[in-house]
Formats: structure tokens, sequence, C-alpha cells
């Protein structure tokens, strides 16, 4: 896997407008074998009884979830741990950051748009002040406005509150567009949306690795999802970011054993 530079001009944008897209981190050979291990982590969430689909987020049939991606498949908790995914994350977050999520989106044909959020306002109460959470989009095919790409406002990251959320925001939005292979790097505080497939014939598949600082309750609860055999090669480090060990997701106290220190 390549290592993409988080150059300038890439962290002006990431500050200015919420969100920026580097192109070219994974090979279209990457891309492909990546892509066809998250159809077949699909099929293996069903065939677990864990469902792909939502019908309180979900608008409709034709969009896919897969939830549990460090369980389901090696190639994920490869991914996650990207030199790329973690130079970006290191930038905004600091050293100081835990894997919250890592998760997929397959808009087929006809899929509709969810509803507006920020994935910090998720999992954090107002005000926000700071960029505590961010999501590392990894493209798995080309994404267009009309494949369904992500819908956001740019410059939204700023809002502090929920007041400060247009009533009109959905008509303020624009679609984010890259090529396969390709990492979008969206700000936790950005509001967005997915975005409908209008196309008759195209699919668009995302991977969503979401970050936050440690301080921040995990959207998923590693400790329940990862089974023995996903847990039995984690590194420390590993460990430490999913928050496996006695400590979870707090600083390492005094006396009390502790993955970091073991390193």
């Amino acid at each position: 896997m390549m290592n993409a530079v988080f150059i300038e001009s890439h962290q002006h944008r990431l500050a200015d407008e919420g969100y920026c897209v580097i192109e070219d981190v994974l090979s279209a050979e990457e891309t492909a074998r990546v892509r066809n291990h998250l159809i077949e982590a699909a099929a293996e969430s069903e065939r677990r009884g864990i469902p792909t689909r939502i019908e309180t987020l979900d608008p409709n049939e034709n969009n896919i979830r897969v939830f549990n991606l460090l369980d389901l498949d090696p190639v994920f908790r490869e991914l996650i741990q990207h030199p790329a995914a973690l130079e970006i994350v290191r930038h905004v977050l600091t050293d100081d950051f835990i894997i919250s999520n890592f998760t997929a989106n397959i808009a087929l044909p006809g899929s509709e748009s969810m509803v507006v959020h920020s994935d910090l306002a998720v999992v954090l109460p107002e005000p926000w002040h700071s960029p505590w959470s961010m999501n590392i989009i990894w493209c798995l095919d080309d994404v267009t406005a009309e494949n369904g790409g992500t819908l956001f406002m740019p410059g939204s990251h700023h809002f502090e509150r929920l007041s400060d959320v247009p009533d009109d925001i959905a008509d303020k939005m624009t679609p984010v567009e890259a090529p396969a292979g390709s990492i979008v790097a969206m700000e936790g505080r950005l509001w967005h949306t997915s975005g409908k497939n209008q196309t008759l014939d195209q699919q668009r598949a995302l991977l969503f690795g979401y970050y936050s600082r440690s301080f921040i309750r995990p959207q998923w609860n590693h400790n329940v999802g990862l089974g023995e055999e996903a847990q039995r090669d984690l590194s420390p480090q590993m460990r430490r970011w999913l928050g496996l060990d006695i400590t979870a997701n707090v600083a390492p106290l005094k006396g009390i054993p502790d993955s970091r220190q073991s390193e």
C-alpha cells in the first residue's frame, strides 16, 4: 500500500473547508482487492445475523451498510492503520486518539440520502469547540455527484451549536468527488449526508474509518465486536487504540499495566 503525502495544501483545505481529497493512496489493484473483500464481508455480516441495513437510518433498501469490519476481515485491520490515514489523524487529533468505528456504505442505484448530521454531534453534546473526531473515507469506486458522493456544507465544521446550523442547510451542500483509490479526510464537525445514487448501473462503495480523541466514548464496542481470532495478532498499539486493555480509552494509570507501557 502506498503512503499518501499530506501536503500543506491538503492541510489548509481541511482547516478551511473541513475536508480534503488525497488521491492515489491505493493502487488500482489494491483498491479492487479491498472492494472484493468488502463484498465478502457484507455477505459474512448477514450470515452472522448482523443486518446490512438499518431502517431508521437508511431511506430505502438500496443502501448497504457493513459494521464491525475489523472483525470480518484482516484487510480492514491493516487499512485502519494505514500510514497515510494515521498521518492525517495525528495532524488533527494529536497522538491522543482512539479508533471509534470502522464501517462501510455501498450506495446502489436508487439509494437516497440519509439525515444531515455531523459525526461529532452524534457522539458529543454541544458546544463543539475543537476538532475532536474525524473520518478517513476510503473510495473504492470513483465517487461522483451522480452516484452518491457525500454531500457537505463547506465551512460548517465551524458551527459550535445546533442553533448555528441553518434551516436550509440541505440547499447549501456540495458533493465530494474523488477517484477510486483516494482518501477523503473529513473533520468530525463537518455537517454532511450521503448523496443520492441517481445512476442506472453504478455502485459507490466507501469505507469510513472514524477516529476520535481518547476521552470520547467509541461508537463501537470492540471488546464485544472483536473475536478471539481478530484480537490474537493485534499489536499493543492497536489494542490501545481499540480500548481492549484494562484502562480502556483513558490515559494509563500509575501502577496499572497497560499495553502502551509494554511497547
